[in-house]
């Protein structure tokens, strides 16, 4: 693991109005998968070569949050979706960028400002390849689903050796029906089952926020317990 830079910035919140957050930054060239392991235990998330995590002084509000996959229940709410999904094929593979990619996560997110609020602006081919390609060495890949030859849902995900870290999911707004974002979710929880690895790392829970709020719905689940330093041991409960 070679690190390239580490800083700290202080912007406007991402996940609460009004509020002010700090994110500490790592850029890393050429992380092992046990090194993303360690980094992903301690709380941080992986866009690219790089890697943060909010260390607000004042505010404790995001919480990491991971899924047992091993004791998840699947209830029929939950086969309901992975039901009516059936006739997607899914496809995975090391993460790439195409001109189907960029339009289709374009199309997404500007469905999310319009529906959502979300701050948008227009992603470039360099900017994508920056955030989900670059990085991913033997651990990083991209779930691919597809309706016939239509690219309908693109998920991120990293393979550690006793998780799946999932990173960003995007898909069509004209499939909103098929509940996409819970059936990435889903799928993920079986390929985890399948492949005899335990926890899917969600990233952060903020209970406030609604985009994130959801994750509290899929039982069990463990949260991190304050901010371990990487030379540090870290506690979820």
């Amino acid at each position: 693991m070679n690190l390239l830079k580490e800083f700290s910035l202080n912007d406007k919140c991402s996940y609460l109005a009004q509020k002010e957050q700090t994110t500490h930054y790592k850029i890393i060239e050429n992380c092992s998968s046990a090194s993303c392991q360690e980094m992903i235990e301690r709380g941080f998330r992986r866009f690219g070569k790089m890697f943060f995590r909010p260390i607000c002084p004042t505010c404790q509000e995001c919480q990491s949050i991971k899924i047992d996959a091993r004791d998840f229940l699947f209830t029929k709410s939950k086969r309901r979706v992975l039901n009516k999904a059936q006739h997607l094929d899914i496809y995975i593979q090391e993460p790439s960028v195409s001109q189907e990619h960029l339009e289709l996560f374009d199309r997404y997110h500007r469905y999310m400002h319009a529906k959502k609020g979300w701050d948008y602006h227009p992603t470039s081919f360099q900017h994508y390849y920056n955030s989900f390609v670059a990085g991913h060495n033997d651990f990083g890949y991209e779930v691919l689903y597809f309706d016939r030859n239509r690219l309908v849902g693109v998920d991120l995900i990293d393979v550690l050796d006793n998780g799946i870290s999932s990173i960003y999911f995007y898909y069509d707004p004209e499939y909103t029906h098929l509940s996409l974002g819970k059936l990435s979710l889903l799928k993920q929880i079986e390929f985890a089952r399948d492949n005899n690895k335990r926890w899917i790392y969600l990233g952060y829970y903020v209970q406030e926020c609604p985009s994130l709020s959801y994750k509290a719905e899929y039982e069990p689940y463990l949260t991190l317990q304050g901010r371990p330093a990487l030379h540090e041991p870290y506690s979820w409960c």
